[in-house]
């Protein structure tokens, strides 16, 4: 999974923890832990139709405390047929913030699709929209137009063909106004640098979520 990023994994025995357990090290610092059993079930022994099909739904999305504690790291990841497994970490992250975003139930959700008939086409997916979008949540989906939502289908679509439409992969959760405290923000930015090749972040930042969502806004 890291083994192309800038994140070192070393090995090691420890008679300090009883089972296998990955520990998220920063400066020489624990930043936290996570039993090695919650990484496989989360990313290493699954693949992405557990959520394109809807085999894995929104409320079973589990993200390990080392893998979200990875914010504001830059990676570069590839997709199929390079990688069956680098592109299934933004995965799980964006889906765990759509789950911020239905668990709360209130504020804005921005998401990029590069083509918007993915909606259509991913079961799983159009489930985890259709289930945010039957909340509070004001939803907004990005892409390439070529396909459009059902009236009953309760989103607001930005179609167009431009870079910042067929390249970028964004998702993100914005809450109310004037609640800065009451709920989290997060926000995962990916680039398509080359073909299946993405470089990417996510954050929980509250200013580097508004300064995106004013890019998006102004923008697309």
């Amino acid at each position: 999974m890291f083994a192309r990023q800038d994140v070192t994994v070393d090995e090691r025995m420890n008679d300090e923890y009883d089972d296998d357990t990955v520990l998220l090290i920063d400066e020489g610092e624990v930043v936290t832990t996570s039993p090695l059993r919650e990484l496989e079930e989360a990313i290493l022994l699954v693949n992405s139709d557990l959520f394109v099909t809807g085999t894995r739904e929104l409320e079973e999305t589990r993200i390990p405390a080392v893998m979200e504690e990875l914010t504001d790291h830059l990676f570069t990841l590839r997709g199929y047929p390079e990688s069956n497994k680098e592109k299934l970490l933004l995965i799980v992250v964006s889906r765990r913030i759509e789950q911020l975003a239905h668990s709360y139930g209130v504020g804005k959700l921005r998401t990029s699709f590069q083509r918007l008939s993915r909606l259509e086409d991913e079961r799983g997916t159009r489930e985890a929209y259709d289930a945010v979008a039957n909340t509070d949540v004001d939803v907004h989906i990005y892409g390439r137009p070529d396909w459009v939502p059902s009236p009953n289908f309760d989103v607001t679509m930005h179609g167009g063909y431009k870079d910042d439409f067929r390249r970028s992969w964004f998702v993100l959760y914005d809450p109310p106004p004037g609640k800065v405290g009451e709920y989290d923000s997060a926000v995962l930015v990916a680039v398509e640098q080359d073909p299946g090749v993405w470089k990417a972040f996510w954050t929980y930042r509250r200013e580097v979520v508004e300064d995106v969502a004013t890019y998006v806004r102004k923008t697309l």
